[in-house]
């Protein structure tokens, strides 16, 4: 059993006495980076200094017993936040570990002309609204004189509002002015894994060529090449070849290159040397275009006041909204009657981000955060100043301000009589934090969406 399979063992009998919450926070982008089966040592890798303080505090005796069940003779089990050391058992010491995953990359033959692409993806599908008018021309300039206009273009924007619709639409657009243009589209993931996956088979020379003989390079979710060194190189020395060459290349990221972490100065400044554009929450009036456009495409029909209801309490991103009149759809379909606005609430409570959410109280809030940090809520009320209580109480406050809109006073009242300006501080810090923290981000997801869901 080699130390992927044997973490996934052990991964398995842990899961099964927690809730999925916990262990998606605790467990999650976790693995075994070493085993030094002389000495007895066991070194795991964790994202974060968080979640390695979290593991040694709460977790370190299932751990060690789990491994010692399954490899006898564990004296130590240690920790290693991010990439680590270089332990000596692995072959390629230098690469990022996170993504040697067992999939096998594909051949690096010849690059298809349209690699990647989904012809459904298309400027026509698109419906433009004021938060991406920008976005949109930027597209449609670049699709009509690729390596002219726009080049490189760097698309920022959250996740769901059609980053990647965009970047297919210009591949697409591409390749019907010009059939034989060569596209590739990739994720930086699929990348990083490629390259990977090239050194480890001598077949760097082929991934070079795959990535450099193309007529548009489109990366989608270039965050995630940060902290990757290795990565950063190789794209960098491609990118250079494809814009020396005149060729396009197109990005798309949750957020602007500079708010990347981990990235190197050299990429940002490439990143930011062409065309840099952002797409935002769309507007009502946006959404319900949306609806129309998509309802239209399905050849079904429901109410004119289902769509306006869920044009105003589905906010966040396109993709939600689409996948609302899915269900609304298909519920529609599955009992074949007329749907009522009625019906849209009760299909839609559980998933739904603004006016209609059920009501939630201070009590609550604090509840729902003790038990995700699995601390008891006299911990968060308390004075102790270490992170696993800090993070936690600054969450606490971040989401009593911006859920309930409490004032600064009473949040500082539900926390034990905390002074105000203490509470503001905590605020502040926790709002820079999430800027810079996609993990922290996910937690906090994950506690809104336990704090909404239905059924509670």
């Amino acid at each position: 059993m080699d130390k992927n399979n044997l973490w996934q063992v052990v991964l398995g009998e842990i899961e099964v006495g927690m809730s999925p919450a916990n262990f998606q926070t605790w467990f999650k982008n976790t693995a075994i980076d070493s085993i030094d089966i002389e000495k007895g040592v066991v070194t795991i890798r964790v994202p974060n200094d968080f979640t390695k303080s979290w593991l040694q505090k709460k977790y370190q005796k299932e751990i060690h017993n789990r491994l010692n069940k399954q490899l006898g003779k564990v004296v130590m089990v240690q920790y290693v936040v991010g990439a680590g050391e270089k332990p000596s058992s692995r072959p390629l010491p230098n690469l990022e570990r996170s993504i040697l995953k067992s999939e096998v990359a594909p051949a690096f033959s010849q690059t298809a002309p349209r690699e990647g692409l989904n012809p459904k993806f298309t400027f026509e599908q698109f419906i433009v609204g004021e938060n991406s008018k920008l976005c949109y021309a930027a597209a449609e300039a670049v699709a009509e004189k690729p390596g002219v206009n726009n080049n490189p273009l760097f698309i920022y924007g959250g996740v769901g509002l059609g980053k990647t619709h965009l970047m297919q639409a210009i591949g697409n657009q591409i390749l019907k002015n010009n059939p034989n243009s060569k596209v590739l589209y990739v994720t930086s993931e699929r990348f990083t894994n490629e390259m990977v996956d090239a050194i480890r088979n001598k077949t760097m020379r082929e991934f070079k060529e795959k990535y450099r003989n193309v007529d548009c390079l489109l990366i989608d979710d270039v965050q995630f090449l940060s902290g990757k060194e290795q990565t950063q190189e190789e794209f960098f020395h491609t990118f250079n070849a494809l814009y020396g060459a005149g060729k396009q290349i197109v990005l798309t990221s949750d957020r602007p290159p500079k708010a990347i972490p981990a990235l190197e100065k050299r990429l940002i400044s490439r990143f930011i040397c062409g065309m840099t554009a952002d797409i935002s929450i769309p507007s009502y009036e946006t959404r319900l275009a949306i609806l129309h456009s998509k309802l239209e495409a399905s050849q079904k029909k429901i109410p004119e006041d289902i769509l306006v209801y869920i044009a105003r309490v589905v906010k966040d991103n396109v993709r939600e909204l689409e996948g609302a009149l899915t269900r609304v759809l298909a519920f529609a379909e599955l009992n074949k009657s007329l749907l009522t606005t009625e019906d849209a609430k009760d299909l839609l409570a559980g998933i739904i981000t603004g006016p209609g959410r059920r009501i939630v109280k201070p009590s609550e809030i604090i509840r729902a955060v003790a038990s995700f940090f699995d601390l008891k809520k006299e911990e968060l009320y308390g004075r102790k100043r270490t992170r696993e209580i800090v993070i936690p109480r600054q969450v606490l406050i971040y989401l009593l301000r911006e859920e309930l809109d409490l004032p600064y006073k009473q949040i500082g009242d539900e926390l034990g009589g905390r002074d105000h300006t203490t509470i503001i501080h905590d605020y502040k810090k926790i709002k820079k934090l999430l800027l810079e923290n996609e993990y922290l981000v996910d937690q906090v997801t994950q506690i809104k969406n336990k704090l909404y869901a239905v059924d509670k």
